[in-house]
């Protein structure tokens, strides 16, 4: 049994193997992976706020499942929806800086990978429970725009809907982006110029130590 659920991209492959790796967690596989050796860079340190999701970009963020229902019928819904989208392909990621910290974005045009991400969160919203008072007061900790106060009220997160952006986190807050880059750029570069292709979704759910694991692999355009 698994604390809470989430709806995310988790790359494979290449990418996947590298990412892990970067993080430390495997969240396919739902185990440690030992970090690369970087000079002057604890990477450890660095990576661990996102270490516990694995390389991943959030579609339907974490949310614990409502009374009465059942992962097995999130598992069938959710793959209901999968199967009539069309993998998405992007012409590849870049490393960018979101806030204060580093993540994976997406070049290319994303209209199709959006309207997937909005009819996920839209089409499992019966499935997810009311956050509570005390998860609402630490998402309005930071200051939030009107549109981003309205999706917190209506899915119970900000940055979903025409706020959501397509990101892998790869660190936590950083006060030295400019000379951790460069290393990210080195880690990731056989990857990043290449074209980035979402074929499936995953169910991802938080063990009992906060770690994630996948438990469900919803492949896009019908069954593998």
């Amino acid at each position: 049994m698994y604390r809470r659920y989430a709806i995310y991209v988790t790359p494979e492959g290449e990418l996947g193997r590298v990412g892990s790796a970067w993080l430390g967690w495997d969240v396919l596989a739902g185990q440690a992976v030992a970090h690369p050796l970087l000079d002057g860079i604890d990477l450890s340190r660095i990576t661990k706020r996102p270490r516990k999701y694995g390389l991943h970009a959030t579609v339907k963020p974490p949310m614990v499942l409502r009374d009465g229902a059942t992962i097995e019928a999130l598992e069938l819904a959710a793959g209901q929806i999968t199967e009539n989208f069309a993998p998405v392909e992007l012409s590849g990621l870049e490393v960018s800086w979101i806030g204060s910290f580093l993540a994976l974005t997406p070049q290319g045009d994303t209209a199709a990978l959006n309207t997937l991400a909005s009819t996920i969160v839209a089409q499992l919203d019966h499935f997810r429970a009311p956050p509570s008072c005390e998860e609402l007061a630490q998402r309005r900790k930071r200051p939030l725009t009107p549109s981003q106060e309205a999706n917190l009220v209506r899915w119970g997160y900000p940055h979903v809907m025409e706020d959501f952006r397509f990101h892998i986190t790869l660190t936590g807050p950083l006060k030295d982006a400019a000379r951790i880059s460069p290393a990210v750029v080195a880690h990731f570069a056989n990857v990043l110029s290449k074209p980035f292709i979402i074929d499936h979704l995953s169910i991802a759910g938080e063990e009992e130590d906060g770690m994630f694991h996948r438990i469900a692999r919803l492949p896009l355009g019908g069954k593998t």
